[in-house]
């Protein structure tokens, strides 16, 4: 089978046929190429999601990632960061072993097929002068032998005419010998023109033409065999990374299985775990004897001196949900006994781990520098050893100072410790217990350790264990001034206060704000002047208005 004997009077359709073939090749090239730019773009969309939600450094979202769920996430975003580069190994192995060779391989096909078509026009050009050299012989042949016949039939009348002269008659037999020897001349010109044609044509057809077509035909062959070798390549490159993306997808699912909800749930009461003792019984206060009451042991529910029982529960209050905490403004104290027992013992047992990392670097420093001076001493040509006594100096005060601030934090340590709720204590009640309303308002997480503001106390513990006369709370509290209002709410929906601190709203009831949302979720209002407290910040709708003034004149409800 060959293009040469078969396709022989195909010429124009084989040009065209060529032509579409390395037009059909570049449509691949653009179609790799534009796979290779969706694999970078996919890789860079990949990379920066995961860098998105990377957790920032030395930020409280770093902290969460101790969670094995968190950190399971974390290693899906690794990994995610390593599957993006293998979309670009993808991108670089197809524009270099796909795109860029077969870009130069077009090139060479367009010269190459060039020249061979050149060389077939050049053969058509050759058998065409050939076939115009023959019929112009023919025709010349053909005047010549009709110009003899002519001149024949002249001569032949002046013979038989006897009028003629004998010399017109021997003219017009020359005329009529050269006329015919001119027609033998065309003759023998014709035939080798003829014999030399047909031997042009026959090569043309039968050597030159099959040549040339055969070099096409193998130049179109070596296209198409390599077109289908960049498609097996195209393939392969992607097989190739197909291990590694597996390897991230099987990191992914172990770190999946890595996840441990039994030990998150530990890592959730190790890191929010207060250690007081659930709220003890309230006792019974009698009414009815004429005696002089003195505040429970157990409750601090009354916050009242004056042996009046307030109506609601978010009576004027000036201690939040745990009237009794006074806010701790600015950085807590050393010992951290704005805590609850269990969350500063984790403090300061931190504390005591970070100081004795400390120490240790201090004394590698020292036996590093006392090695040096000891080669300074055996050597001195290598240093003064006295150079280095200063610094020696300066890390043993060091080393002192961080001693002595170990044992002072392990002194706390041991006193924390020492008080921590496993011991046989009278369970104390503590104020902010808080009973869940709504689940969609309340985070009762945080309310049984913790009050709205977030702070902790030492005389939280101190005066739940002390009995002091309501008339003491009375002078303690009644010497703050109100708080100013800073504006308007609407509550949207009806919130039943049942706690501690917290007060009773209707759905489109209108109160002031004393005190905005400072992130746990709850502010401050106030009805009149003697009921204010705290709602969830959802259930109302917050108008602040900065030239707000202090009156206590009641808002009228207004349904919604």
């Amino acid at each position: 089978m060959s293009w040469g004997t078969e396709l022989w009077d195909q010429f124009d359709n084989l040009e065209k046929h060529t032509q579409w073939g390395i037009d059909v090749l570049e449509k691949y090239i653009k179609f790799v190429k534009e796979r290779t730019e969706i694999e970078l773009s996919y890789a860079k969309q990949l990379r920066n999601l995961s860098k998105k939600y990377q957790p920032k450094k030395n930020s409280k979202e770093e902290e969460e990632y101790r969670y094995t769920s968190t950190r399971a996430f974390l290693a899906t975003l690794n990994e995610m960061n390593d599957y993006a580069g293998q979309h670009e190994v993808i991108s670089e192995n197809m524009t270099s072993l796909i795109t860029g060779e077969l870009t130069r391989y077009v090139q060479e096909l367009k010269q190459e097929r060039k020249s061979h078509f050149h060389d077939g026009r050049k053969a058509q050009q050759h058998i065409e002068t050939c076939w115009k050299q023959l019929e112009a012989s023919k025709r010349r042949f053909e005047r010549d032998c009709k110009e003899a016949d002519r001149a024949q039939q002249y001569f032949e009348k002046m013979d038989a005419d006897i009028n003629v002269t004998k010399a017109d008659v021997e003219k017009a037999r020359q005329q009529a010998q050269l006329r015919h020897q001119m027609a033998e001349d065309s003759k023998a010109e014709y035939s080798s023109t003829l014999q030399k044609f047909n031997s042009e044509q026959h090569e043309h057809y039968y050597t030159h033409i099959p040549n040339i077509f055969q070099k096409i035909q193998e130049m179109e062959e070596r296209r198409i065999v390599r077109i289908g070798e960049s498609m097996k390549t195209f393939a392969e490159v992607d097989r190739q990374v197909i291990p590694i993306i597996g390897k991230c997808l099987d990191e992914i699912t172990k770190a999946a299985e890595s996840v441990d909800h039994k030990n998150d749930s530990q890592m959730v009461i190790e890191a929010f775990k207060s250690g007081f003792e659930p709220p003890g019984d309230i006792e019974f206060e009698d009414f009815t004897q004429p005696m002089k009451r003195t505040v429970s042991e157990s409750s601090l529910s009354n916050s009242r001196g004056d042996g009046k029982s307030e109506p609601k529960f978010g009576g004027k209050s000036k201690g939040k949900l745990w009237p009794f905490i006074k806010k701790n403004k600015g950085a807590g104290p050393e010992d951290f006994s704005n805590l609850p027992p269990e969350q500063r013992r984790k403090k300061l047992q931190q504390k005591v781990d970070e100081l004795n990392r400390d120490i240790q670097k201090e004394l590698d420093q020292r036996d590093a520098l006392t090695k040096m001076k000891d080669v300074y001493i055996k050597n001195p040509q290598m240093g003064d050893a006295a150079s280095v006594d200063h610094r020696l100096s300066e890390l043993a005060q060091n080393i002192e100072k961080l001693r002595l601030e170990v044992q002072k934090f392990e002194g706390w340590l041991a006193e924390v410790e020492g008080r921590l709720p496993a011991r046989n204590e009278q369970p104390r009640r503590q104020s902010g217990m808080y009973e869940p309303q709504n689940p969609s308002a309340v985070n009762s997480c945080a309310q049984d350790r913790e009050s709205p503001d977030g702070s902790y106390t030492e005389e939280q513990s101190q005066e739940t264990e002390m009995k002091v006369p309501a008339t003491d709370f009375d002078d303690e509290f009644d010497d703050e001034e109100p708080l100013p209002t800073i504006g308007t709410c609407k509550a949207l929906y009806t919130f039943e206060g049942q706690n501690e601190g917290t007060i009773s709203v209707a759905e489109g009831e209108m109160l002031y704000v004393i005190e905005e949302d400072k992130g746990d979720g709850w502010t401050r209002i106030r009805r009149n002047e003697d009921e204010e407290g705290y709602v969830p910040t959802s259930y109302v709708e917050v108008y602040l208005d900065k030239n707000a003034k202090d009156v206590y004149k009641p808002l009228q409800k207004i349904s919604e």
